[in-house]
């Protein structure tokens, strides 16, 4: 089964929402805003990701980095293109929301990175 994970970034800590190929969401999580935190609680998840996509921000060129470093797809999200995607889903967590866009994005055959 294929799973992607949305990470919504502040400053502090990170959250992330895992999910399947269905949509279904199988983990919510918490990690410190920092590469070697979210590498580790992504790896501990156990799950191999297709796609974890960071919306763009003041850390995500560094965060960026550190995760495909580690060997993750991470995909940095134009913030525009993002909020295109949100407005059509206003009741979910902004992690999740990512993953909504990441899956969409794919099925749609569009590569955003760094």
């Amino acid at each position: 089964m294929r799973h992607y994970a949305g990470l919504d970034v502040s400053l502090e800590e990170t959250a992330i929402c895992v999910v399947d190929e269905t949509g279904k969401v199988i983990r919510e999580l918490r990690a410190a805003s920092e590469p070697d935190a979210l590498v580790e609680t992504l790896a501990a998840t156990g799950f191999t990701f297709e796609r974890v996509g960071l919306e763009a921000c003041s850390l995500s060129s560094w965060l960026h980095q550190g995760l495909t470093r580690a060997g993750l797809p991470a995909l940095c999200i134009e913030t525009r293109a993002a909020r295109r995607q949100w407005a059509r889903c206003r009741t979910r967590p902004t992690a999740t929301m990512l993953v909504v866009w990441l899956r969409s994005s794919e099925r749609a055959g569009i590569e955003r990175s760094m």
